[in-house]
């Protein structure tokens, strides 16, 4: 066995900055008190989410890598000896940003950076305004808990990333994610969204043999501009195993911390079981690089 303690941390964000860190530092104290190796974060968790509108102020947000908010998580993970997922609106050059996540190792060294390669531009998710595509590829990252296949929230509608992730032997995947519902969407429609965001990810941990870790914001935040009714953020943080099996799956409307236990050396046993990645067809797979197969 290779038993790793995950601590995920579902936290409804405020317009404070410094006190949604303050709690989440809070967080983090408690979730490594209760045995937590890794702990992951919600995306952009030091602010509200500020896509739902277009405002060139809100690039005061931004931070450099190193910065503020790596010195801060890297202090608490070096007291606490535990290693953390963070995800940060990364200032890296004047009028060039990414919504980036950046792990911190236990001595508070930076262990790696992932910067968001899929970048959505929707009502309420005006992404593209602010943050450039990724360019560091899909790259997974060492730590001493493991290597860490770490996307961002819109990543995780996209197979390809999750496969490429783990054909260069990540033990897990892990989705930092802001996503929620409409004000105006049905009930129905509200469940149909979740339960869709939830059996992706699920598949991802099946193609892959890998256990699959995406924790979310929660609660309401309301529209700047007025343009719209706000966003329900739903929560629903869960860790899955690698049969897509829900190990845990948190509150839809309430904040919530818990410590997961994972077995990364199940995901071998599972992959003699079902071998996915030997009955690949790489020969016959060209035609995935082109945007859609036509004589166009």
């Amino acid at each position: 066995m290779k038993q790793l303690n995950i601590g995920v941390l579902q936290q409804h964000n405020t317009a404070q900055t410094d006190d949604n860190r303050r709690r989440l530092a809070q967080g983090i104290e408690r979730l490594a008190a209760q045995g937590a190796q890794l702990i992951v974060l919600q995306e952009l968790h030091n602010s509200l989410y500020f896509c739902q509108v277009e405002d060139v102020a809100l690039f005061d947000l931004a931070e450099t890598i190193p910065g503020p908010s790596t010195q801060f998580f890297g202090d608490l993970a070096r007291r606490l000896g535990v290693v953390i997922v963070t995800s940060l609106f990364e200032r890296r050059a004047p009028g060039l940003y990414h919504n980036t996540a950046v792990v911190i190792e236990r001595d508070g060294a930076i262990a790696g950076r992932y910067r968001k390669m899929h970048i959505p531009d929707d009502p309420a998710y005006y992404e593209k305004f602010y943050f450039a595509p990724g360019d560091l590829g899909f790259r997974p990252i060492d730590t001493s808990v493991g290597r860490l296949g770490v996307m961002v929230c819109w990543d995780q509608w996209y197979p390809e990333g999750a496969r490429l992730m783990a054909l260069q032997g990540a033990e897990l995947l892990i989705y930092p994610t802001a996503i929620g519902y409409a004000a105006t969407d049905t009930p129905d429609e509200q469940q149909r969204q979740r339960e869709a965001w939830t059996t992706v990810q699920r598949g991802h941990a099946v193609a892959n043999g890998l256990p699959v870790v995406a924790v979310n914001r929660v609660g309401f935040e309301p529209d700047p501009s007025g343009l719209t009714d706000g966003i329900e953020f739903w929560g629903s943080t869960f860790v899955a195993g690698p049969q897509g099996e829900l190990i845990y799956r948190a509150s839809s409307t309430d904040e919530e911390e818990r410590v997961v236990s994972v077995d990364l050396a199940h995901s071998e046993q599972v992959r003699r079981w079902w071998p996915f990645l030997r009955d690949r067809r790489i020969d016959h797979y060209g035609d995935i690089v082109r945007r859609y197969i036509d004589d166009k």
